[in-house]
């Protein structure tokens, strides 16, 4: 019987273990999509204690918590972070089979040591030692992020940012490349009036435009658009329920939007061709600058209004939606496609039942110039774990060009959360290593070689084009 967490977690077979620990194990990590904030890069923090580093902001542990009959207080609340963290790992022992208990004793393991399980009789040992080291100069968050062998971060950013710490960042010519990446959702949300006539005084601000007129917010986010591109922002990302693909045209959209810009509502229609014309003009943007857009959809968020109510948005009462794309996926790139303005484009389903659909929609629109071109993503926030991550392998790999795939990000907000990388390469190499001992694939070492290290790692290098960037 093997032992938990061992050298070969996760890897059933000689074969599998050889290609995670003499490939996958020395790729470089590139993290094109995460929430990491900036600010604790540049300022290069010490956290407090190991509940603010890991607990805060961190929703999956909360829906964990309050499953486990855990008060609000001890999630998002403001008892005290040691409380905090006691109760967590009081939930810990009760999450066995969820990848929260894997990721958990991965991040002790990985960054401070710490083989022990996480439950109750061991919490106070764990939370002195872990504070203590977090205290250190090994435990800023650059030592953090070098720990990991993290090669090019991008943060997520809406274009209203100043980006005035990623200039410090690279100013201080720390050696992991931290970009900036472009998400205009804001510039979207028109189902608000006050809350969209607020934000586009900042983007006025931010831009240095008056916007009166839908012309004038085009050109805001073109001039943000081109100072995201001066500070090496190459990569956007939306987070959306469906895609949309009414029909329209520019009078139409310019009445809409100065109606919104009166203060009021727009019905389903309006709202439906508006996002269709944004999304049109903000993928035209990202093909100007050879960017990749990345999509997330499929997320029904802030399903229970009375915690939206009391705790605001990404606090953990999200789900997985079931919305139909096909039909309005397939006509979003096919209009960007006839007019020669498709990007390379990253797809993300959260429902695993539209893995198949994304894939092959996704290979509809490869053109033979630029290798995989239009992506399907990893398995992203539900499905980050061990079974949605092989079924979306297996699913790209029976429609697609596995070889081709730009593989794992953390979209994560925690500094801890690098060993998922290590979770996906683990996955990917026992998948690819089984069917090699089953005779499925050859036991080829240049060619196993190949595949491993480029979904791994240098599909993306060469993908995003980082190492381009001036």
């Amino acid at each position: 019987m093997k032992k938990f967490l061992d050298k070969d977690f996760l890897l059933e077979n000689d074969t599998a273990s050889r290609l995670y620990h003499e490939v996958a194990s020395k790729m470089p990590i590139i993290d094109y999509h995460c929430h990491l904030m900036p600010a604790q890069i540049a300022d290069d923090i010490n956290f407090e204690n190991l509940t603010q580093i890991w607990l805060a902001g961190d929703h999956y542990k909360w829906r964990a918590m309050r499953a486990n009959g855990v008060d609000e207080k001890y999630c998002t609340g403001d008892a005290p972070d040691r409380d905090k963290f006691m109760k967590w790992a009081e939930t810990v022992p009760d999450t066995i089979r969820n990848p929260l208990y894997h990721w958990t004793h991965l991040e002790l393991q990985r960054y401070f040591g710490i083989h022990e399980l996480l439950n109750p009789d061991s919490a106070e040992a764990i939370y002195r030692q872990a504070n203590e080291l977090l205290a250190t100069e090994e435990f800023r968050v650059r030592s953090l992020i070098r720990k990991m062998n993290v090669e090019v971060i991008c943060t997520t950013d809406d274009p209203v940012d100043t980006l005035e710490y990623h200039r410090k960042i690279r100013e201080d010519g720390f050696e992991t490349t931290v970009l900036p990446a472009w998400r205009a959702d804001k510039a979207m949300a028109v189902e608000d009036p006050d809350f969209y006539n607020r934000y586009l005084e900042k983007l006025e601000s931010a831009s240095g435009t008056s916007i009166s007129t839908y012309m004038d917010l085009l050109t805001a986010l073109s001039n943000r658009h081109d100072f995201f591109h001066e500070m090496g922002c190459r990569v956007s990302d939306h987070g959306m329920e469906t895609f949309y693909a009414d029909d329209f045209d520019h009078q139409e959209i310019e009445r809409i939007f100065l109606k919104i810009r009166k203060g009021r509502k727009l019905n389903k229609q309006e709202i439906g061709q508006f996002r269709s014309a944004m999304l049109i003009e903000l993928a035209v943007m990202d093909h100007e600058k050879d960017w990749v857009q990345q999509f997330h959809v499929g997320a029904l968020r802030n399903n229970n209004t009375r915690r939206f109510h009391e705790l605001g948005p990404d606090t953990g009462f999200d789900s997985i939606g079931d919305f139909k794309l096909a039909r309005t996926l397939s006509m979003f790139l096919d209009r960007l496609d006839q007019r020669e303005q498709l990007a390379k484009t990253i797809l993300y389903n959260l429902n695993p039942g539209d893995n198949a659909l994304m894939v092959t929609m996704a290979y509809n629109f490869n053109d033979g110039m630029t290798p995989g071109k239009i992506q399907h993503g990893s398995g992203w926030w539900f499905l980050d774990q061990k079974y949605g991550m092989t079924d979306q392998i297996n699913t790209l790999s029976s429609l697609g060009l596995l070889s081709r795939f730009v593989g794992m990000l953390t979209d994560s907000r925690s500094f801890l959360s690098y060993p998922r990388h290590e979770y996906f390469r683990r996955i990917l190499c026992n998948l690819v290593g089984t069917d090699v001992e089953k005779g499925e694939i050859p036991d080829d070492p240049r060619l196993l070689k190949n595949l491993i290290s480029n979904v791994c790692y240098h599909n993306a290098k060469n993908y995003f084009g980082f190492d381009r960037i001036p």
